[in-house]
């Protein structure tokens, strides 16, 4: 008895299969360069009006605060504020020696509702008076950074 081995063929079969897109991505590294520190230090000249205008704002900041103590003054006095209650109180005493020059340039009127045209006129002599300063100490240091 004879056995017969059949070699190892096998048939190819053809399948149709859809054609997958091979995908590649690309990942680019890009360096920036690095920051380097100067060989020597270098010297920058500092703002030479830096000291004018702090000098200015503080001069503007406290005018300003002035002034909006004196509209809250006007406002109370408008509003008919009781006068005897403590915080209206200490706000008219802390005003009453900016007021106080104006008073008296028109009569008042005795009605419950008390214009304060002198807390009016005392604002707007504040503001003139602050532009006045600023202005004068930007010329004074002015002429002295530019020299």
């Amino acid at each position: 008895m004879t056995t017969r081995h059949e070699s190892d063929v096998s048939e190819t079969e053809i399948i149709d299969r859809p054609v997958v897109e091979q995908r590649v991505e690309r990942v680019e590294r890009v360096r920036e360069p690095a920051l380097v520190a100067p060989a020597r230090q270098v010297n920058v000249s500092p703002n030479p009006y830096a000291p004018v205008w702090t000098v200015t704002r503080v001069i503007t900041l406290l005018f300003t605060v002035l002034e909006v103590l004196l509209l809250i003054r006007f406002a109370m006095k408008v509003l008919g504020a009781n006068p005897q209650q403590p915080l209206v109180a200490g706000l008219y005493g802390m005003t009453e020696p900016l007021v106080r020059p104006f008073q008296g340039i028109w009569p008042q009127a005795n009605t419950p509702v008390v214009f304060d045209l002198p807390a009016l006129l005392a604002i707007v002599f504040l503001f003139l008076i602050a532009a006045l300063v600023v202005a004068l100490v930007r010329a004074i240091a002015g002429n002295r950074t530019a020299a």
